[in-house]
Parts: structure tokens; sequence; C-alpha cells
């Protein structure tokens, strides 16, 4: 079904001006700092990552592990110490996603083990939305961000206002967040949702028009999934709003024999060329399942060096883009966040029960 409205910014004449407001925050709790470890390469180093190396060596050259090496035996060092976990993103680069982290998966999975994490400390290396995220369902642990500048274009498109603008213009229909929302933005909808189960939380409300924010083209997506009507936002991924269909072709002319997968933060002409349409966790299940010889992978290309680290036979022909946001994460400021318990998330009380609403309806949906 086509999209049944698509709204933005522009469209409110009492829309407030300016930068979307800021999330209000609780005070941050403090921890004393660890001492500072040794990042040389030396022979215990060696063996101590040499496992981790076997995983990724299709993917680091050997010649940059003794660089990366030390960092990630501190920093698994120090989760011990700080009784911490790491929850890592698909898009995370491969030293962080297979070398440091004991929980990796889309926004979905890590929601979801963000509920079942018994440390004290949660590391989250991902966007900061996914922090809050994390915050919202832990409100009694520390979770950290190694950069909090580590933003996303689809959080940034959209405020609490906005969404209440929305609600005057069409009173009593349902809304639905994408988990690429602050927390601000996840008190003021009905439920969220992720591109794993985005058609199954809009069938939930049984309502035949659903608000659908902020991302336009996982929206055009779920249109056409569904028979419900869905009045979108004018938000995009700056990621995947890049690809093109013509660049799908161009791969498919050079060889049609390779299989190309697609992210539903596509455009729809993309996602027209594609042999598969899914989410993160979706498109990794997938490539598991078929063992394509030669894969194009429509997404953050992060994705498909983490992939390939684990089915090396899978030859990854990649248009790249990287998401800066998600780049900003590095071993370096993990490191520091371990040591120095910074940088802290914190969500006022009273909006984190709001939200954490929104989220946990989306959570007990999937069980």
């Amino acid at each position: 079904m086509p999209i049944a409205g698509i709204y933005g910014p522009d469209d409110f004449a009492n829309r407030p001006q300016g930068q979307a407001t800021p999330t209000p925050s609780a005070p941050a709790r403090s921890a004393p700092t660890l001492p500072r470890p040794s990042l040389e390469w030396t022979s215990e180093v060696e063996r101590a990552t040499a496992p981790i190396y076997q995983r990724v060596k299709h993917v680091i050259p050997s010649i940059e592990w003794p660089l990366m090496a030390p960092t990630i035996h501190a920093i698994n060092q120090l989760k011990r110490e700080r009784n911490a976990v790491i929850l890592a993103h698909n898009y995370q680069a491969s030293e962080i996603f297979h070398g440091v982290a004991d929980i990796g998966g889309d926004s979905l999975q890590l929601a979801v083990e963000a509920t079942k994490v018994k440390a004290d400390v949660i590391v989250q290396c991902g966007v900061h939305f996914m922090a809050e995220t994390s915050k919202l369902l832990n409100p009694d642990k520390t979770v950290l961000i190694p950069d909090s500048r580590a933003g996303c274009s689809l959080a940034a498109s959209i405020t609490g206002a906005d969404v209440r603008l929305l609600r005057e213009k069409f009173p009593g229909v349902p809304v639905v967040a994408y988990v690429n929302t602050s927390a601000e933005v996840k008190a003021e909808v009905d439920i969220c949702c992720t591109s794993s189960n985005a058609v199954q939380v809009v069938e939930s409300l049984n309502a035949p028009r659903v608000i659908f924010l902020p991302d336009r083209y996982l929206a055009t997506y779920v249109a056409s999934k569904t028979d419900v009507k869905i009045i979108a936002w004018k938000g995009a991924c700056e990621v995947h709003e890049r690809f093109t269909g013509e660049e799908l072709r161009a791969f498919r002319d050079a060889d049609p024999s390779v299989q190309i997968i697609a992210h539903p933060e596509c455009p729809p002409d993309v996602l027209a060329e594609a042999d598969f349409t899914g989410s993160t966790a979706h498109m990794i299940n997938w490539v598991r399942e078929r063992r394509p010889n030669r894969l194009v992978m429509i997404t953050e290309c992060s994705m498909a060096d983490n992939v390939r680290a684990e089915l090396p036979d899978v030859e990854m022909l990649r248009p790249c883009n990287l998401c800066p946001h998600m780049k900003r994460i590095t071993l370096a400021n993990i490191l520091e966040s371990l040591l120095t318990s910074g940088e802290e998330v914190t969500i006022d009380p009273a909006l984190a029960a709001r939200a954490r609403r929104s989220v946990e309806r989306m959570i007990n949906l999937r069980n």
C-alpha cells in the first residue's frame, strides 16, 4: 500500500524553532579512575589475543594487529575489574565487534540482551540512542558511551514536540517510533520498533492508520508489507539513503551471478534491485543460510567485514558507505571510558519512565 502521507518540520507552522530538545538528565554517578595500563606489544599480549586474531585475520592485516592487540587486551582485563559488559552494534569495526564485545547484534537484539545483563556497568558501542535505550531498560546500572557525540541523522530529525504536533493533526492515530529516536521522542509514542519487527509492531496495534516515524524509507517498506495506512515522517539514514538502484544494477551487469541484500532504510529503487531485504540481523542470517559465492551487502560497510570474519568463504563486493557516528567509537575511547567511567548516559527519571513503556511494549510483543 502506498504511504498515506508524509510530514516533516516544514509542515507545521507552529513548530518550535531551533535544535532538538536535549534529553533531560539525572545526575551522573562518579567512580574512581583506574590505573592506566601498558599498551606495549609483548609476548604475553600476543598469546592472550591470539584466539581473537584467528577470528579477524581475514579482515585485519597481520601488520596492524600489534597496534590493536594491546588495547584489546587491556579492555578485556578492565571489563573484569569494572564488572562491565560491552554491547556492540553490527556496524562497529571488527576489532571492536569481534575483539572486545560481549554481545553483538542489531538494535532489537541489543535492546533485548540489555534486559538480561548482570554486570554493574554497560558500555554501549553504538550511537547515542542505543545507549539511551540500554539506560531505559537498566535504570539502576551505569551505562557508558565512549563518545557521546555518536549521534544519528534519524534521531536528530524529530523531537518530542514534533510527535505532539502529529498527534494534534491526527487525533487518535497510534504512533510507532523506530528505535533510532531519542528518549524524548520515545516518551511521546505508543510503541517502538526496529527494522526487524516493524511490520509486526504496526499490525499489532489493530488500527487502520498508524503514524510511523522518523524513517520515510522504512515507512515505505512497511507500507508495502501491510494493509495499514502509514503516515510517515521525512527522516532518513544518511548512510542508507546514499545508495542507488543504478549502483546495484552496475554490480549485476558486471556479474549476473552476484547476490544483493539490502537494509529497508534504503530508498525503494534500491530495494527493488535486491534479492533480499531485511534488518542487519536478518541479513546476517540470510548469508549464514545461503552462503553465496559473491555478495553485495547494502548497508554500513563494517558489517560486511564482521560477516566475512565469520564466513571467509563469502566474497564481499562492497559499495562502502561508512557511518561517521558509529566510527566515533574506537578502541582508544572504549579504554578511556572503562578507565574513567565516562561518558555516563543519564536520563531524567520522569521522562525515562514514559520512554521505557514504549520500549518494553516492543520487547514484550516479541516475547
